[in-house]
């Protein structure tokens, strides 16, 4: 199992990026229970679970919006420190 930021693909991401309206249109009224919340546990469990664990794993490197708040603790803390120390 990967940990981390995971590869961009530019392949996939455009095929993400151009499927249509339509086709999603005519899946949805054809096949029962398509784009329903957790109709991939009953379709393929095992996938379902090794996703559920990848996609809490991994980041993406594109619209990573879930930033961390380290970074502004971090940089906060040494803001801190250093107006501490020119005080002094």
């Amino acid at each position: 199992m990967k940990i981390g930021y995971r590869k961009p693909s530019p392949k996939k991401s455009f095929k993400a990026r151009t499927t249509g309206r339509a086709k999603r249109a005519v899946k949805k009224s054809v096949v029962p229970g398509y784009g329903k919340k957790g109709m991939g546990w009953v379709k393929d469990p095992k996938k379902a679970a090794y996703n559920k664990v990848y996609n809490k794993t991994t980041r993406s490197v594109h619209n990573n919006n879930s930033g961390c708040g380290c970074l502004l603790f971090l940089i906060t803390a040494i803001t801190m420190s250093l107006i501490f120390l020119v005080v002094l």
